[in-house]
């Protein structure tokens, strides 16, 4: 089948060798590629039960059938691991010339095992003792420039913090600790390169629709992302009264003007940047006021590219990108308004490689454990002169610094008391920036998402907006909603597409059909692709399932099922414990699964995965797993 390459790399850390293994393309039209693919090599490659940072726990490179075509946005790559956070799959997508170089390698996916002797990494196929030991991914990724374009961990994966990302081209795959995963292998980076060009089967067709992709993609669609960028949503969301605030206790910032991107045009040097192959353009890089984002030097201190190191041994950051996340994860959610330290805070996660919203997270429960008296000599809310101190701490695994690299969970598990109530994660991945008892379409999102608190593959948080649902108490159509917007994203993410895409397609599944036909020369169509979309979250579910997962799991922290907004425009929203367990039970229905979220036999029998079956209220529950050698078509 055009489009893919039908193998992937498979290389061995331990033993500095490599093979290309093939795949069939029964496997390829079920699971397409990004996370997909990542998920079926998942199981294919963890052995059940395995330490996520353990050696033989795979790490997984995954591209797409339409990498290296003229699909605006789709130079992106998946990463997939089973997670050091959430003990289950986690999947994270990043945009960069890394997905362009690694598909023209001739392979679909590139799959690390095994770990390095020493600190190492990975160029022209084989290893070598690494020379980027202790840097910054951006500088990791000037260093190695000339053997083609690199995906780096900075110090905190080196830490194994467990929520450290992994870099490519400044763009990261953020979420779920996959940058400990890296680390964990002692493999600072990863070079690739390649001349093989992604086959497609109607290269007329796939340019005309690549072109109506680019005009759609340029207009109204995604004009609120080139005007603003995603930071442009932290006003709205403030004035909806939907703003976590101090560790979710609030959900209206009054320091929200101070921070609203709006403010700042015209105020603050500022430009725009796009990823790799992308004619959107949403990214919004603006300038740190000089003296803002001092640091006293330490032995540690991590310079990156845009650190003017001073004589005094203080540095100080000049410019950064600007993302919703970040903002709300550092800002807000810690009680911070001064918009330089927030920024500064931000770049300075980008130095260090961690993922903005789990250590803003964990930073802010830390916080509140303060105010309770629960946590001596911690993070303090309001504070910004001392956060990046103890982002340096908690990336380089110092003190205190050292409980809270371990994520929010594991910290209330050290604190104790009672503190797991207020921790603000599922699963162990902490919360996105959106209060879940003002979108309770989200909060149904939240609870049963794989990857845990997740809003990037779900988009139920748009859900609460449409017609005919109260996002303060949600409804019976929520369920059907939400698994709609999993669905797609589970679609878009193995295609792999930008989320920001999806307006600019004017009929989804029918759009999708069209061009992975025109690329692969198979007859897809609408309805098929519905079809792969649940059964790549089955896919995903399944892991979960053999590792362990129940259904007590999908729930959110008590915090949100006792207590009620106490001010701003959504005070008294509350999300009793039974609505949500309402709305879950719904949810697994709809999907076709057992009430307790429990995966059919014959769902799991059409995935090419095999489980040691016991029968649960209808469902399956793990005993062992095996590789089916073939997949139906």
């Amino acid at each position: 089948m055009l489009g893919f390459h039908g193998c992937y790399w498979r290389f061995d850390l331990g033993r500095n060798a490599g093979e290309r293994i093939p795949i069939e393309d029964a496997i390829l039209r079920r699971t397409l590629g990004g996370v997909g693919l990542g998920a079926w090599l998942l199981h294919q490659e963890a052995p059940v039960g395995v330490d996520p940072l353990a050696p033989e726990a795979p790490l997984i490179f995954s591209f797409s059938p339409l990498v290296g075509t003229r699909f605006t946005t789709s130079a992106k790559f998946a990463v997939v691991a089973k997670s050091p956070l959430t003990g289950g799959i986690s999947d994270a997508l990043s945009s960069s010339h890394f997905a362009i170089a690694g598909k023209a390698l001739g392979v679909d996916a590139v799959v690390l095992v095994g770990a390095c002797s020493e600190p190492s990494e990975l160029v022209d196929g084989a290893l070598r003792p690494s020379i980027c030991w202790g840097k910054t991914a951006e500088e990791t990724a000037r260093i190695l420039e000339p053997f083609g374009r690199v995906a780096a961990i900075g110090v905190a994966g080196e830490r194994l913090v467990r929520f450290a990302n992994l870099s490519a081209d400044g763009r990261h795959a953020g979420r779920g600790g996959l940058g400990a995963v890296m680390g964990s292998k002692r493999l600072k980076a990863i070079a690739l390169r390649g001349a093989v060009e992604t086959p497609v089967a109607d290269s007329d067709r796939v340019e005309a629709l690549a072109r109506r992709l680019r005009r759609r993609a340029a207009g109204e669609a995604t004009a609120k992302y080139r005007e603003l960028g995603t930071v442009g949503n932290l006003l709205s969301f403030d004035r909806l009264g939907i703003l976590p605030t101090r560790n979710f206790q609030e959900s209206h910032f009054s320091g929200s003007p101070l921070l609203a991107v709006e403010n700042w045009h015209g105020t603050r040097k500022h430009r725009r940047s796009s990823c790799a192959s992308c004619t959107i353009g949403c990214e919004h890089r603006f300038e740190i006021a000089p003296g803002k984002s001092k640091v006293a030097a330490s032995s540690s201190a991590v310079v990156g590219s845009d650190v003017d190191q001073r004589e005094n041994g203080r540095e100080e950051i000049s410019e950064t990108r600007v993302e919703y996340e970040s903002v709300f994860a550092l800002g807000p959610l810690c009680g911070i308004d001064d918009p330089d330290q927030v920024l500064a805070a931000s770049k300075r996660c980008d130095e260090l490689g961690m993922d903005t919203i789990s250590v803003g997270a964990t930073l802010a429960f830390a916080m509140e454990c303060g105010d309770r008296g629960l946590l001596e000599d911690g993070p303090r809310f309001d504070d910004p002169e001392a956060m990046l101190g103890w982002l340096d701490d908690v990336a380089h695994r110092r003190g205190l610094g050292d409980q809270m690299a371990e994520g929010s969970r594991r910290l209330a598990e050290f604190v104790g008391q009672g503190a797991i109530e207020f921790a603000p994660q599922v699963k162990g991945l902490e919360l996105p920036g959106y209060e879940p008892r003002a979108l309770q379409t989200l909060a149904l999102g939240l609870a049963v998402g794989t990857r845990g608190a997740d809003h990037n593959r779900s988009g139920a948080y748009e859900v609460d907006f449409d017609e005919g649902v109260d996002r303060l108490r949600g409804n019976a159509k929520s369920a059907a909603k939400a698994i709609e917007t999993e669905d797609r994203a589970a679609l878009l993410d193995s295609l792999i597409l930008c989320k920001f895409v999806r307006g600019a397609l004017e009929d989804f599944y029918p759009d999708c059909a069209e061009m992975l036909s025109a690329v692969t020369g198979h007859a897809f169509s609408p309805a098929s692709l519905r079809a792969v979309a649940k059964g790549i979250v089955d896919l995903r579910k399944a892991f979960n399932v053999r590792e362990g997962w129940k259904p007590e799991d999908d729930t959110l922290p008590g915090r949100f099922l006792t207590e009620s907004l106490t001010s701003g425009p959504s005070r008294g929203a509350r999300l009793p414990s039974h609505r949500l367990a309402e709305m879950i039970r719904n949810y697994n229905l709809e999907r076709g699964w057992s009430a307790d979220g429990w995966i059919p036999p014959s769902r799991v029998s059409s995935l090419s995965i095999e489980f040691g079956l016991r029968e649960v209220d209808g469902g399956c529950a793990p005993l062992t797993l095996s590789v089916a050698e073939e997949m139906a078509p």
